[in-house]
């Protein structure tokens, strides 16, 4: 990626009106006189979700949750020199209401098939089909569920005392308080994490930013994990069956085994599931950085749950 190259991030927000009928926003800039998604540039160290959920509130009032990814879209500015880049996801509305803000002066609702045509880029069309593609194969309705590394921690050598209760160095603090708004740009809900000092320290700003309780599981935990290998597939299942937007914790040791059985609901017969079956693969074969998250959209819940799509994600990292 240049270093010239602005960074940028969007959404699609969409409803479902009488019928099952999906609706899309788009906004209009009167300074372009052109009708788009809403979008901006990251500011200071955001990573790419949390600024387009920020972008989306911004530029319409309207709050919602990242769900499927759609792809990107890079083109030249107005220099014909500076290239942009922007990344979108598709983000069902989940509160606030349509109103005008920064450079914008409409906020339309509209069925994608107006919507596609009123696109005044071609690039711009790429999303919305992509949202409809994700809807005929059943897989714009999802929830997050997210499976994150602990944090940086202090050296096994310099920490004295027990092991689980070696805490996060200044570089895993400042991990976990930029997981905050990536958690958020996702709706996260549920907060269950391996009793482990450096573990729950990764998940409990975000947490306590959302009054969320930390649930400590012990077969989350390297000790609990050498104990009984089974409970950490176990918690993870049990995440499956609720279908609540959540992210789980734990240890590189331990997270083969959490994600064993998130493989195994990966949804192939799609493209952005064979993405996301590679995605995963790579995740419990060489394991995730300290602080990383991977994040599994997920479509139904219990014996029907099914990975169709999944990002990975570095706090401070644009990657």
């Amino acid at each position: 990626m240049s270093a010239a190259t602005v960074l940028a991030a969007g959404t699609v927000p969409w409803r479902r009106k009488k019928k099952g009928r999906l609706q899309v926003a788009l906004v209009h800039r009167p300074k372009y006189d052109d009708w788009s998604w809403p979008k901006g540039k990251l500011d200071g160290d955001e990573g790419f979700p949390d600024a387009a959920v920020r972008e989306t509130y911004e530029e319409t009032g309207l709050r919602v949750g990242l769900g499927h990814p759609l792809p990107s879209s890079e083109y030249l500015l107005g220099d014909g020199a500076t290239p942009k880049l922007v990344r979108y996801w598709a983000a069902e509305v989940i509160g606030g209401d349509a109103r005008l803000r920064n450079e914008i002066d409409r906020v339309d609702w509209m069925d994608i098939d107006a919507a596609i045509d009123r696109l005044t880029q071609q690039w711009d069309r790429d999303q919305a089909r992509a949202l409809v593609d994700a809807d005929i194969r059943g897989a714009l309705t999802t929830w997050p569920l997210v499976v994150v590394r602990h944090a940086h921690a202090q050296d096994r050598g310099s920490h004295r005392g027990q092991d689980h209760l070696r805490p996060l160095d200044g570089k895993g603090r400042e991990q976990a308080r930029l997981l905050v708004p990536l958690l958020d740009a996702y709706g996260i809900r549920r907060v269950v994490s391996s009793p482990s000092t450096r573990a729950a320290e990764t998940v409990a700003p975000f947490a306590t930013a959302q009054e969320r309780k930390l649930r400590r599981k012990k077969g989350l935990s390297e000790e609990g994990h050498a104990a009984d290998p089974t409970r950490a597939g176990h918690h993870l299942r049990r995440l499956l069956d609720r279908g609540e937007p959540a992210v789980l914790c734990s240890h590189r040791t331990v997270l083969p085994d959490v994600l064993a059985p998130l493989l195994e609901r990966v949804d192939t017969a799609h493209a952005p599931g064979r993405a996301a079956s590679s995605l995963v693969t790579a995740a419990l074969e060489d394991g995730l950085a300290k602080g990383e998250a991977l994040v599994a959209h997920v479509a139904g819940t219990g014996a029907e749950a099914r990975v169709v799509t999944a990002e990975r994600h570095r706090p401070g990292e644009r990657d």
